[in-house]
């Protein structure tokens, strides 16, 4: 297990312990229903939760940033285990995933382990950032142990889940290359101040947001260094082309301390990409993101007796051993009950003699015309 190998090192400066989650202030009311359980895999909650709706009490530096992703409420709690371990627990929760998922991308350092709890985690010594869901975590030990991961994977289990469609995460970061990426850069970005603190080579006005504008940035490794590429995703082609013909317009002249940027779109996507790039290698950068239109069938999947063909064929067959049981019934029937009659009536009911009339033709040698007489003649 990746946590119980982690190497203590000193937390970088700008790790979430200064602009990550902050403890909450308690007194103030959450807006919705609680986040974190008060036990979980023999952790006991020490005190009471710090709870706030105000995005400034989780992380005073990064207000703007968490209500661009939709910063819901927080709650924050200390855990204690029978053996004196501590554990601090810090919340965040969203309006939908895509906002976790950002705020997950956002606080990630590239040193950070990827580990497996909950939809996506990354460790760094004692601290483990993941989110699940709508709800982003910020779990910091006193000390790590060998099950501490399946601690986590217990208390990622228990979150309260999203309903419908805001559990959905968002499909533009699958676009991105995987040859010469580098490691947890990839960021999730959906308002302008995000984009700003990221230093994206594509400004928020020329990105416009207001058009309902989805980024998302990662680096790649380049012969002459470490280059940005930059997806850009609208809500039609059209809109998409219209924005690129604005980001051509703005890098036609760039000046002496702007790096080579190089465009293209696909689909309703902008490709950017930036850096000390080579012509090649700016063309095979671009040309390995292709936009892919799924449809969706929007009816339902689900075979019901009406919908279900076999159900039909079924019933055909049935109906088919229905008729021929049918005629064989009746055939016998009546079949039975004539010869039943003529048994107990003989020749009173059917078959009478008097009753039987043949037709005669008198056919004569000479060619005279023929008579034909009608006579009813006793058998």
């Amino acid at each position: 297990m990746k946590l119980s190998r982690l190497i203590p090192v000193a937390l970088l400066g700008v790790c979430l312990s200064s602009t990550g989650l902050a403890a909450g202030v308690p007194g103030q009311n959450p807006r919705s229903s609680q986040i974190l359980p008060s036990s979980f895999a023999g952790w006991q909650l020490s005190g009471a939760f710090a709870t706030s709706v105000d995005p400034g009490t989780a992380d005073p530096v990064n207000r703007q940033v968490l209500e661009e992703f939709g910063f819901r409420d927080f709650q924050a709690g200390t855990y204690t285990r029978e053996d004196g371990r501590k554990l601090s627990l810090k919340a965040a929760r969203f309006t939908d995933a895509s906002g976790a998922f950002g705020a997950f991308t956002y606080y990630q350092t590239r040193p950070m382990l990827e580990e497996k709890i909950g939809d996506q985690a990354g460790s760094l010594n004692e601290r483990v950032l993941f989110y699940r869901g709508n709800i982003l975590i910020d779990a910091v030990f006193e000390r790590l142990s060998a099950m501490s991961a399946a601690e986590l994977r217990e208390l990622a289990a228990s979150l309260p889940l999203p309903a419908g469609e805001t559990r959905n995460l968002p499909v533009l970061h699958a676009y991105l290359p995987r040859p010469s990426f580098v490691r947890n850069s990839a960021k999730y970005v959906l308002g302008p101040v995000t984009l700003e603190r990221l230093n994206s080579p594509i400004s928020a006005d020329l990105v416009d947001f207001s058009r309902g504008a989805e980024v998302v940035l990662g680096n790649y490794n380049a012969s002459g260094g470490e280059a940005t590429l930059m997806l850009i995703s609208y809500p039609t082609p059209q809109i998409a082309a219209d924005h690129l013909r604005r980001i051509e317009a703005a890098f036609a002249n760039p000046g002496g301390n702007v790096a080579p940027t190089y465009e293209k779109r696909t689909g309703p996507i902008v490709v950017v990409a930036q850096g000390p790039l080579s012509l090649s290698e700016a063309k095979s950068l671009l040309a390995s993101v292709n936009y892919d239109a799924n449809v969706t069938w929007n009816e339902n999947t689900f075979f019901t007796k009406k919908d279900n063909l076999a159900n039909l064929l079924v019933n055909v067959i049935i109906l088919c051993f229905i008729i021929v049981g049918f005629a064989l019934v009746v055939g016998i029937a009546f079949g039975g009950v004539r010869v039943l009659t003529k048994r107990i009536f003989p020749e009173r009911v059917f078959d009478r003699p008097q009753d039987v009339e043949f037709i005669s033709l008198h056919l004569s040698e000479n060619g005279s015309e023929p008579k034909v007489s009608s006579s009813i003649k006793s058998i």
